[in-house]
């Protein structure tokens, strides 16, 4: 930089210089400073061949859109202009110094003037001296701002199309995952972040809460998911003021991990979007938007465990602040009187269920008594054993479903398919007797009054068949559905022989809902209802 003297005639002249992101692409890496030393050179060399002119400063912005001001050399330069310490802002063209219109008139054709400033841009000829020169750096002007939009919109159809065939388009893969080396748009397994996370789904499935996990998880100094990017040597712009290695696990960061289908082997991409091209704030898209690619990658989470997980979240009240756990029965008992949520509370020596409509200023359902917390543990870890020791046997819980001992599954949907191939066989024979008969009436065989008979009598016939091949499918499809049901139920109960104690992974996983009535004081017994999770 140049000390400047006392000469008045001396215009001190700020040189600013671009390297946008399209030269980047036009260009390798070891281009780059190139093009800043040739653009350097050019704005020099003129400043030399015009003696009015000094040099004041330099302001050079790398690898940055020419769209708005999000360029801190730019900003450096404009502060200078306002405090009036350059009298030429001197450029290689108008659209190095901006490509947004908006930009151009606020300083070029209004700002610079009103701080009598001269703006020259040497390739395309702008000079806020030639009064002639205006509308031709306005047309400038819009002709670089419809550039602008034409490769956002150029880029955005790219991206979506990446989006849609499968491609991961974020520079950062999530925790569980990294970018391939061999394919920039996959991603692949991080074994050891991959371990955290299915960690984190197993922790969440005993009970801990969000919170809980979190402290679990920073008690054990288990990196964070920035943390853990960080010491891989991925830099990522994250504005904290605490050091890298003091962002902890959050209560956000475990729901994010705990709700993202991309652990299952799913892309969805597209949640989010810039307001424009100029405008650069964020915001959520429509759900309907967003691109889901299914089985695009390995998949960390197996779909049992994460249909599980969001069930249970659906289900789960809040956890006991001291433990941070969730107690196994929450979300799951249910008063059989009015239907309303047996709420948890505690005395000295027990811990209890009561129907949350008698509570401190409700009386209103006639179930008043609490059933102790433990007496409702052990009923149900009697019922859930007596369900596993009758259900071992294959042939039982496959005649509960059938509630029949005669047929098995295949077998039925095996003779239902039969009937169906007969009906049809029919049809088709009926069809053809048809066309013999339409030939005879053709023929003058048969009058037109019997083949109108005959048809009459068809159509009655196909539509009875055609009922009974819907009948026969429905069936069909009813069978199929239970099958599958019953090959869950028995892979269920055939992963058990005997609970010593519950917990709240056993509970989600056989019942739905608990129903406990009022005393009945005759017999001293109440009445509990169990809905399960299979038939």
């Amino acid at each position: 930089m140049n000390d400047i003297g006392v000469d008045n005639k001396l215009l001190k002249v700020g040189i600013y210089l671009r390297l946008s992101n399209e030269d980047k692409d036009k260009q390798n890496k070891d281009d780059d400073s190139e093009s800043i030393k040739n653009q350097r050179n050019m704005l020099i060399d003129y400043i030399e061949k015009h003696e009015e002119f000094v040099l004041f400063d330099e302001y050079c912005d790398k690898d940055l859109s020419g769209a708005g001001t999000y360029r801190p050399e730019f900003e450096r330069l404009i502060t200078d202009c306002e405090n009036k310490k350059i009298d030429v802002v001197l450029c290689k063209s108008q659209s190095r110094f901006s490509r947004d219109m908006e930009i151009i008139e606020k300083y070029i054709n209004n700002k610079f003037k009103e701080w009598n400033i001269r703006f020259i841009g040497l390739s395309d000829n702008a000079d806020t001296d030639n009064i002639g020169n205006k509308k031709s750096r306005q047309i400038n002007g819009l002709v670089n701002e419809w550039y602008l939009e034409d490769v956002s919109n150029n880029i955005r159809s790219a991206f979506l199309s990446k989006m849609k065939q499968g491609e991961f388009i974020s520079p950062f893969a999530v925790f569980g995952y990294k970018i391939s080396e061999e394919n920039n748009n996959k991603l692949v397994v991080d074994n050891v972040a991959a371990e955290i996370v299915k960690s984190i789904y197993n922790l969440y499935l005993t009970g801990l809460g969000f919170t809980a996990i979190a402290k679990y998880l920073n008690s054990r100094n288990i990196p964070s998911p920035s943390f853990y990017k960080y010491q891989n040597g991925i830099k990522l712009n994250i504005n904290s003021n605490r050091p890298r290695e003091e962002i902890k696990w959050t209560t956000n960061a475990i729901k994010t991990i705990l709700t993202n289908e991309i652990y299952l082997g799913h892309l969805i991409q597209g949640k989010r979007t810039t307001v424009s091209y100029k405008n650069h704030k964020i915001k959520k898209k429509d759900e309907k938007e967003w691109v889901k690619v299914k089985n695009t990658h390995e998949a960390i989470i197996d779909e049992e465990t994460f249909n599980k997980v969001q069930k249970v979240m659906k289900e789960r009240t809040k956890p006991i602040k001291i433990t941070g756990l969730v107690h196994i029965f929450s979300g799951k008992v249910f008063c059989l009187e009015c239907g309303h949520y047996m709420r948890k509370k505690n005395s000295n020596k027990y811990e209890y269920l009561v129907c949350s409509e008698n509570r401190d200023g409700y009386d209103e359902c006639v179930n008043k008594t609490s059933i102790r917390y433990d007496v409702l543990e052990n009923i149900i870890l009697e019922v859930i054993n007596n369900k596993i020791q009758k259900f071992q046997d294959i042939k039982e819980l496959e005649n509960l479903y059938l509630k029949s001992k005669k047929y098995s599954f295949s077998n039925q949907i095996i003779s239902l398919k039969l009937q169906k191939n007969n009906i049809e066989k029919q049809i088709s024979s009926t069809k053809n007797y048809l066309k013999n008969v339409y030939e005879d009436k053709v023929n003058g065989i048969i009058t037109l009054k019997q083949f109108k008979d005959l048809m009459e009598e068809y159509n009655k016939n196909e539509d009875s068949y055609n009922e009974q091949i819907r009948l026969i499918n429905r069936k069909i499809t009813h069978l199929k559905t239970n099958n599958e049901s019953f090959k869950n139920v028995h892979k269920i109960f055939s992963k058990y022989q005997k609970f010593d104690k519950l917990n709240k992974i056993i509970i989600d996983e056989f019942i739905d809902k608990i129903y406990v009535g009022k005393i009945n004081k005759k017999r001293n017994s109440r009445d509990i209802q169990i809905k399960w999770n299979f038939k």
